[in-house]
């Protein structure tokens, strides 16, 4: 079926007709608990992954190449921008974008991090620090793909200490002079624009700055070498006296509590994210294990293998469960950021066990490509780093529980 055909459909069409791996990782029947919408969103966006995505990913994966065909198509199923209101956006809840980020991992992380970057993190940016004038003219382009951004944060020495950039901006005339570096950016060398993050020289605080990628001294270089998410480019940016006029300062970015707004935000989705890499996993090792026979029997009769796919849905189940309720508290305004923090520890750390006994069930066969669950094992090593380390988020929720800091 076509994906406008999907669209066409009423809710309880599509629920009789979703991909009945749906029932394999919804044990504890999660979908009963979401609204039409949230059940719509979900199936369009699982439908395009098992059609358009799965067949070629693997591909360019393996060829360190986004796949550029597949934008237009991601476009097309009305999700970027989700939790905007206006500006071309469609409004979604936060239980829809904890979905959308699942299912397109499911399918594929590089996607999943290529619509991450640009409809969550460039596009949040500028909607919750960004002055009304930044939002008309930036987000429609961007809800349209009209518009690419990325969002630089990260720098080579930086690491966890994102509160503390060594990248500066200093104000000469009508101009925002920037120089520094960063890296691990995602997008940066296809990017119309990047959301610069740097410390200004004057009150040594943390403002974002819209810095267009064909300014002088601006220079994307992508990373070779990535054992996972092959298939989106990361980039170290250089920033060598890079001038852009001052209304390109995020009117409302005037420290880094105010990024940390964007980042709590997108960690929530990382939390699901990690949840579709465990979901493709526990799928990929369970259809494997009903069929691969050994000593006369599939391995799916042995009580080692049945152990093995038991504490895969367990730890799934788990997960679906906690972050479902964290994106109810969003819309709730009782989100906080010890909260996301512990989601996305919680969730990387379990979904990095699963996908490795997924691959264990698999034996030899689970390193190959073609079987999928390598690319999800691998790539879960790079969720599991991103959006805060699992040590540092782990002393967020440390932090807000006993109310003292343990890290500088």
């Amino acid at each position: 079926m076509s994906l406008w055909g999907l669209l066409s459909m009423s809710v309880a069409e599509i629920t009789r007709t979703a991909p009945t791996k749906l029932e394999s990782t919804d044990y504890y029947h999660m979908d009963d608990l979401l609204t039409d919408q949230e059940r719509e969103v979900r199936y369009r966006v699982r439908e395009f992954m098992m059609n358009e995505v799965e067949p070629i990913i693997n591909d360019y994966w393996e060829r360190g190449e986004m796949p550029m065909e597949l934008l237009p198509k991601l476009r097309a199923l009305g999700i970027t921008g989700g939790p905007i209101p206006g500006y071309g956006c469609p409004g979604l809840s936060s239980v829809s974008m904890g979905l959308i980020s699942m299912e397109l991992s499911r399918g594929d992380g590089s996607l999943s991090t290529i619509y991450g970057v640009h409809s969550g993190l460039a596009m949040l940016s500028i909607f919750f620090l960004g002055s009304e004038e930044q939002k008309q003219k930036y987000l429609p382009k961007m809800a349209s793909w009209e518009t690419i951004g990325c969002f630089g944060l990260t720098e080579a020495r930086g690491g966890s200490d994102a509160a503390h950039p060594e990248t500066t901006a200093r104000r000469e005339g009508d101009s925002w002079v920037i120089n520094g570096n960063k890296r691990w950016i995602g997008l940066a060398n296809i990017a119309d624009f990047c959301i610069v993050w740097a410390r200004n020289e004057e009150t040594g605080k943390v403002n974002g700055f819209i810095v267009p990628s064909n300014t002088p001294g601006y220079k994307a270089v992508p990373i070779t070498g990535k054992i996972g998410k092959r298939a989106i480019t990361n980039c170290d940016i250089y920033l060598d006296n890079v001038a852009i006029p001052l209304e390109n300062k995020l009117e409302n970015s005037n420290s880094f509590r105010d990024t940390a707004i964007v980042l709590g935000a997108t960690r929530i989705g990382v939390a699901w994210e990690a949840i579709g890499h465990a979901m493709a996993a526990y799928e990929y090792a369970l259809d494997y294990a009903k069929r691969r026979v050994q000593f006369g029997k599939a391995i799916a009769g042995y009580q080692l293998t049945q152990s093995k796919l038991v504490n895969m849905l367990g730890k799934i189940t788990a997960m679906q469960m906690m972050t479902l309720r964290l994106s109810q508290l969003i819309d709730q305004g009782k989100v906080t950021e010890g909260k996301a923090s512990l989601a996305k520890a919680f969730n990387t750390a379990n979904a990095r066990e699963v996908v490795a006994l997924g691959r264990e069930i698999l034996g030899g066969n689970g390193i190959l490509l073609e079987n999928h669950i390598a690319r999800h094992f691998a790539d879960m090593e790079a969720v599991y780093t991103y959006e805060g380390t699992h040590d540092i988020n782990t002393l967020v929720v440390g932090r807000e529980i006993t109310g003292v800091q343990a890290f500088a």
